[in-house]
């Protein structure tokens, strides 16, 4: 029997007062159920029912580990044997010469390589593979380079959470750069990371609160049996109209160590809720839409990443090789593989399987959306896959640059939209560009080029969802940084990347209700011509 509790009743008692909401509690069914209802007043919340709401959320969630006892759980000694006498490396490359060179070096050396853009390469080392790996690059790379992060050990250990940060809103501590019509949670939720089983309870909590809009609910199983949690967030209106119900869709997690999409995606999430019915184009949006967000679609990697391995990337579930655990779950989507594809090593951090949907947590993704469309009359317009870092825009294909998607012009028109608005509304730079782009290597064919990439990109779940789904507006976001803290970003952190993505869901929403959320697309074409000769221009102009 579902029920809520006392902390969590007097929590969506205390939330709603900030939210200027009414809230009546009423027996239906024998469960206790909470219902908000919108009120002209929007009083202050008295000191003493900060309090209070702060007392309900460490009954609901426990006291968050404070920075003694979280970093008693990992020792800086623990640590320093962890990831001993480890470094990231930045390359700066000019030409697809040193890229070749960099791809082909890490993966003779088992480097784990952590961002690659146009302009450079990070790879994760330990100190005693420096100068085999130098040995192995051209001349000028031999000294293109820099120490990203000199002491990988204390950087994990500084970014273990904290226990009540000062630092609230952006890099600078300056609440006005980050103007935000958002109350509730602030200064609260995302002040931290949190692991899975407060994320789950959280999501559960909003479901509670908010019972006519959210619906919590779990997409299916990982590998060792947890649920795939997610979000739907959607109100039909009046003139929604009849036909397929819109869905948008928001990914986050796939990776383990990159916990800021994890949050990120929470954060969209309760903005998207708490402006429903104050914002004009999020109201409307949830009317005509609703979004599913999935904030953790690798909950097993995210629970190893916070109980053993802080920079655990892969699933956990058991490969053909019993000592290299885990699949990455952006190539192990049924998309973009060749007839001849080569499975890979098990032990890389690439490994996506020797068969599309081999990994449990991509098979359950696929077939809860394709159950969507066929049983649920769900019609899905686009997803946003957030990962970190580089602070890119990515749009399909990620397998391949020979191919162009079939409205190219929209998904780059939409794409530099969503780059503009995190530029007005934060100051931040995010890059535009196809994902095949984003690490590039060439060679010469017949037809005068040939990309192969640093980081493989066939079966990405952007590509799959697009083509497969028919989702014609899907992207991958990479958040902050620019890699000065790689995959270690600051809590301090969390706020501002939440708010640039609450604008950028903003902005799509806007977007999609002008064209009625629908791109009319012609069938791909299985002809030579999809070579398109412009852009072949254009990425053989690097």
């Amino acid at each position: 029997m579902k029920t809520i509790s006392f902390a969590t009743a007097l929590l969506a008692v205390v939330s709603a007062h900030r939210l200027g909401e009414n809230v009546q509690f009423g027996r239906d069914g024998g469960n206790l159920q909470a219902h908000a209802r919108a009120s002209n007043g929007n009083a202050p919340l008295f000191p003493f029912l900060t309090k209070l709401r702060d007392s309900a959320v460490e009954v609901l969630f426990g006291r968050h580990p404070t920075k003694d006892s979280a970093r008693s759980m990992a020792s800086i000694s623990s640590l320093r044997n962890k990831y001993a006498n480890e470094i990231v490396m930045r390359f700066n490359v000019t030409n697809m010469e040193e890229e070749k060179a960099l791809a082909e070096a890490s993966s003779r050396l088992f480097l784990d390589v952590w961002g690659v853009t146009r302009d450079y390469v990070d790879i994760r080392m330990p100190t005693n593979q420096v100068s085999p790996l130098l040995g192995l690059l051209p001349e000028k790379l031999q000294s293109s380079h820099f120490a990203l992060i000199s002491d990988l050990s204390r950087a994990v250990y500084d970014s273990l959470p904290k226990d009540t940060p000062s630092r609230l809103l952006g890099p600078k501590g300056n609440p006005e750069r980050y103007p935000s019509p958002l109350t509730v949670f602030d200064d609260l939720f995302f002040l931290r990371y949190h692991p899975l089983k407060t994320v789950m309870q959280w999501m559960q909590l909003l479901e509670s609160i908010f019972p006519e809009h959210v619906k919590y609910m779990s997409i299916g199983q990982s590998s060792e049996g947890r649920d795939i949690p997610a979000l739907r967030v959607g109100h039909p209106g009046v003139d929604a109209g009849d036909g397929p119900r819109k869905t948008m869709v928001i990914t986050a997690g796939l990776h383990a160590r990159e916990w800021i999409s994890t949050t990120t995606a929470n954060y969209v999430a309760w903005a998207l809720i708490t402006e429903f019915n104050k914002d004009p184009v999020i109201t409307k949006f949830l009317h005509h839409f609703d979004v599913v967000i999935i904030p953790a679609l690798n909950p097993d990697g995210m629970e190893y990443s916070w109980q053993s391995d802080r920079l655990w990337r892969k699933s956990r579930q058991e490969t053909s090789l019993r000592m290299c655990k885990g699949y990455d779950l952006d190539r192990s989507f049924g998309f973009g593989d060749s007839s001849d594809h080569t499975p890979g090593d098990p032990c890389s951090e690439d490994y996506g399987g020797e068969e599309p949907f081999e990994a449990a947590e991509a098979a359950a993704f696929a077939n809860w959306a394709r159950e969507q469309t066929e049983k649920n009359d769900v019609k899905f317009v686009g997803m946003i896959d957030y990962h970190s870092y580089s602070q890119q825009i990515l749009f399909p294909y990620a397998y391949s640059c020979a191919v162009e998607p079939p409205n190219l012009e929209n998904l780059e028109e939409l794409a530099a939209g969503i780059a503009k608005t995190i530029r007005i509304s934060t100051g931040e730079l995010y890059s535009v560009s196809p994902a095949c782009d984003a690490a590039m290597v060439a060679d010469s064919t017949k037809l005068g080029f040939s990309r192969s990439r640093i980081n493989e990109g066939a079966g990405s779940v952007m590509d799959w969802f697009y083509q497969d789904m028919s989702a014609h507006f899907s992207y991958q976001i990479k958040l902050r940084d620019h890699g000065l803290y790689g995959f270690l970003l600051p809590d301090e952190e969390i706020i501002p990347t939440g708010r640039e993505m609450f604008f950028v869901m903003k902005y799509v929403a806007d977007y999609l209700l002008g064209n009625n959320g629908i791109e009319t697309v012609k069938e791909m074409s299985k002809d030579d011509d999809m070579l398109n000769q412009e852009l072949r221009r254009r990425y053989m102009r690097r």
